[in-house]
């Protein structure tokens, strides 16, 4: 009789460490900052540093997040959403994250390789066979855009596109080859596309030449789109539908959206752009390649899903799907990913190839700060990072058990040192 009262009171104990464990995996803010380990006076600085960059006219405003320990510690809307109305920048506002949509395609993939759909190093062609067969781009005349290919020496993978290693550019804002081959081809970067699909654009990529030998090299470019392609080719679902009933929902982020409800439109901040003169001016249109895009693109329904660039969100939804990596695949007792699936997506999967011209290398979809790079900035090794090209942008440091954000919507900013200035004075305000 007493080993089984024993036995029940393990049992019991164990299922109550389960049960607090899985509770602990939900983001909550914390009463003081020192409950996550920061200086309340330390986190000051990071007020008076966005105020000053609002005062200066460097951006027109701003939200900043910051979790630790699954403690929310700092969260902040700063400026103005609106200049001309002056209408201040709050925390809910929606931001046009572009490509962090990466990150999110990529966790979509990821979950239909858990599920046996998939292999990573599946090449596509067995599910989109038009890219059987591909060539790759040997020499380009500028003066006409005509150009010459070879053979590929062999078929892109589905790792490779996670990786932007397949070959594959990008349309309207990549090399000034990828811009004119590709514009042949009606393709673009993703964004306020009427009249077509991910499938349909994708099948016309697929006769494009690759940029280089797969494999090779590093090179952005659709490669994410194309994932978002598999994953409505795979699961039989649109890539919107996917997004919303296996990650939206079950994570709760109820403002990530291609399409923006016509409820929340208030709450799209305007895009900004920089004028040579250094003056903030609200964009009507921004130019890609020479094609006029409208920033009301959130606004204005499509039937193409670019798992590339086409999402808009708020600070705090992304800071909850990088809490859910953050723990290793689970977020409010709802397993999206298993641990090995994230180890593997922030693991370097691109070996000696280069990157960006340093040390840091790129996995299943994020920048990955390795050993030989840790020591460059406040990041340690295995932080891993991505953002977006309106100036939003994200970084989770596994060994401080940390997520940080700084979203902004600036277009052609020359004042790139805000985002590691920011980064810096995240990692100063720990004491602990």
């Amino acid at each position: 009789m007493k080993k089984t009262s024993t036995l029940l009171l393990l049992v019991l104990h164990v299922s109550l460490t389960l049960t607090l464990s899985v509770q602990a995996q939900v983001v909550t803010v914390a009463a003081q900052p020192a409950q996550a380990g920061f200086a309340a006076d330390r986190l000051a600085r990071i007020d008076s540093t966005l105020g000053l960059w609002v005062r200066q006219g460097w951006m027109q405003g701003g939200t900043a997040l910051i979790i630790r320990n699954g403690k929310i510690v700092y969260h902040k809307g700063v400026g103005y959403s609106d200049l001309d109305s002056k209408t201040p920048m709050q925390k809910t506002d929606i931001f046009r994250i572009a490509s962090q949509t990466k990150a999110i395609t990529s966790v979509a993939i990821m979950m239909l390789f858990e599920e046996g759909k998939l292999l990573l190093d599946d090449p596509v062609s067995k599910f989109i066979p038009a890219f059987k067969n591909q060539q790759v781009l040997n020499t380009y005349n500028e003066a006409d855009t005509t150009y010459t290919t070879v053979p590929s020496k062999k078929e892109i993978t589905i790792r490779q596109l996670l990786t932007h290693t397949s070959g594959l550019g990008y349309a309207s804002i990549g090399t000034k080859e990828a811009n004119a081959i590709y514009a042949k081809a009606n393709l673009t970067a993703g964004l306020n596309v009427q009249g077509d699909d991910l499938l349909s654009a994708m099948n016309r990529l697929a006769k494009m030449p690759l940029m280089h030998q797969p494999g090779e090299k590093w090179t952005y470019g659709l490669n994410t789109d194309l994932l978002g392609c598999l994953v409505e080719v795979i699961s039989g679902k649109t890539l919107d539908a996917f997004f919303k009933e296996r990650i939206f929902t079950p994570l709760g982020m109820k403002d990530t959206h291609f399409l923006l409800p016509a409820e929340k439109a208030k709450r799209l901040v305007p895009l900004y752009r920089e004028m040579p003169n250094g003056q903030l001016v609200k964009a009507t249109a921004y130019l890609l390649n020479g094609k006029s895009v409208t920033p009301d693109y959130p606004l204005i329904a499509s039937t193409y899903y670019s798992g590339g660039a086409g999402l808009s969100s708020t600070i705090e939804d992304y800071g909850i799907f990088l809490q859910m990596l953050l723990n290793e695949g689970v977020y409010n007792g709802k397993r999206l990913l298993s641990r090995n699936s994230v180890r593997l997506m922030t693991t370097n999967q691109i070996g000696d190839v280069p990157y960006g011209g340093g040390n840091d290398k790129f996995g299943l979809g994020f920048a990955v700060v390795t050993d030989k790079s840790s020591g460059r900035t406040h990041a340690n090794e295995g932080t891993f990072s991505w953002g977006g090209a309106f100036a939003t942008s994200y970084w989770v440091d596994p060994k401080e058990k940390m997520v940080y954000l700084f979203y902004r919507q600036l277009q052609n900013t020359t004042k790139g040192e805000m985002v590691e200035k920011f980064r810096a004075l995240v990692y100063q305000a720990i004491n602990d």
